[in-house]
């Protein structure tokens, strides 16, 4: 019984060592395209309905927070089903590599959100460019796994949120501060996906 058990570790190390050297495609470029497009959308309804964001901060964080959900249910379940297509008999590894990169940035994104609105609401403005910075650090640990050149996605979100930090007042809570960051940043990652992958000859 000793024997299989270290078998069964045997194999399991093998499949993470491979599965730590292998290219992820479980993200659909079309759904990270499509939540490009929810960011702009959402930026509209913002300028349509919160021409002064700062006074509805409450309202502003809903819009936003929604939409990232949204945005993120999306990936999800698309991440999932098209790695069970796509890695077949590595797909279990590959999910929990891909969600591990990326969850202490969404973490922390989430802490200091909560933290912010609870204990220092003055500075919620700074939260369009935090948000920013930390899904660039999701980017750049997720690029050990994705193509290299998604490492530009990783610096589009660290030079927008910096700008919109600089901007150290109310101008940050702009509807395009966030519709055209993230939805130029959604837009890039699914043309440099979709590029790799018909390079590679797999489904997009």
């Amino acid at each position: 019984m000793n024997d299989l058990h270290k078998a069964l570790g045997d194999i399991s190390s093998i499949r993470r060592q491979v599965a730590n050297s292998t290219e992820f495609r479980g993200f659909g470029p079309a759904t990270l395209a499509g939540t490009g497009v929810l960011a702009i959308l959402a930026a509209g309804a913002q300028a349509l309905w919160m021409p002064e964001p700062a006074t509805h901060i409450s309202a502003y964080l809903s819009l936003w927070i929604w939409t990232a959900v949204l945005s993120a249910s999306l990936i999800g379940a698309e991440m999932y089903a098209r790695t069970r297509r796509i890695h077949s008999g590595m797909a279990d590894e590959m999910l929990r590599m891909a969600v591990e990169q990326f969850l202490p940035a969404a973490g922390v994104g989430v802490l200091l959100t909560v933290v912010l609105m609870r204990n220092v609401p003055d500075a919620l403005w700074m939260l369009p460019g935090i948000w920013q910075v930390i899904y660039s650090l999701g980017v750049f640990s997720s690029c050990r796994f994705l193509p290299r050149p998604v490492l530009a996605v990783g610096v589009w979100y660290l030079l927008t949120g910096l700008i919109s930090i600089g901007l150290a007042d109310g101008r940050a809570l702009s509807p395009w501060g966030m519709g055209l960051s993230f939805g130029a940043g959604q837009m890039l990652v699914a043309g440099i996906l979709l590029f790799t992958n018909q390079e590679g000859g797999d489904e997009i």
